[in-house]
This record gives C-alpha cells, structure tokens and sequence, in this order.
C-alpha cells in the first residue's frame, strides 16, 4: 500500500508539475538495541519512530516502513532544500523521542522516474551520508 500511495503522489506530481521528494529513513544501530535489550524495545523504537514522522510530516504525505529499520516518506510539492530542512527538526525530535539516531538520503523527482528508481536513488544517498558518518567517526590508526 505505501509504495502505491508514493506512485499515486508521482503521478500527482507530474499532472499538476509539482515537485516531490522522497526520503530514505534509516534507523541507525537498530540491531544493537534489539541485540543488547531484546526485539519489544527494538519494536518500541519503531513505534517511536513512525509516530514522530507521522506528527511532523503532513497527513498526506506517504510514509511506509521499507525494511527491518527502514521508511521512506513521500514529499509533494516540496523542493530538495525543503525536505532537508524538515527533517532537521525530524532527526531532533526521533533523537529525543526514541533516543536513536537516524540516516536520511533525499532524492528529487525526475523526468522518467518510476519509483523504484527515486527510491533507489534516495537510498543509495542515504548509504553514502551513513558511511561518510562512520568514517568520521571511526579513530584514527
């Protein structure tokens, strides 16, 4: 259902030559906490998390869970710069709410685009800031 209501909000995009973004949502350390305090506070986190993108993205803009610590949220009539500043005070809020961290990528519509491709797109950003961030964060040999 959510990958059809995001394909529904493409078309809603190119009918009326809107833009839309989509974001790729990673949960990042999930399989530590579910490992160090088991999966109910694994599930939790999620709960918390989906809820926390549910109050700050509007009602109808599409959010699915994609994978075990993944979402994806559909932003209509929204430009790159936009959805990035969004989830600044998304990230803030899910960091409060669920004491996790998270890994957005972002990727803007495209002529031609299906939505396998935004979302590849939005997720293969989403791996290149995590990996940038772990690099960062790793010490120095």
């Amino acid at each position: 259902m959510g990958r059809l209501a995001i394909t529904h909000e493409i078309g809603r995009a190119r009918r009326s030559n809107a833009s839309f973004v989509l974001a790729f949502v990673d949960v990042d350390k999930l399989k530590m906490i579910n490992d160090r305090d088991g999966h109910a506070e694994g599930d939790r986190v999620l709960q918390t998390v989906a809820r926390a993108l549910q109050a700050r993205l509007r009602s109808f803009d599409p959010i699915m869970r994609y994978g075990g610590d993944e979402f994806v949220c559909g932003l209509g009539s929204v430009d790159l710069a936009e959805a990035e500043q969004r989830f600044v005070a998304i990230r803030s809020a899910i960091e409060a709410e669920a004491g996790v961290k998270i890994s957005v990528g972002f990727a803007e519509l495209a002529p031609g685009d299906t939505e396998e491709d935004l979302t590849a797109r939005a997720d293969a950003a989403m791996r290149v800031i995590k990996a940038a961030r772990d690099a960062a964060q790793r010490p120095l040999s």
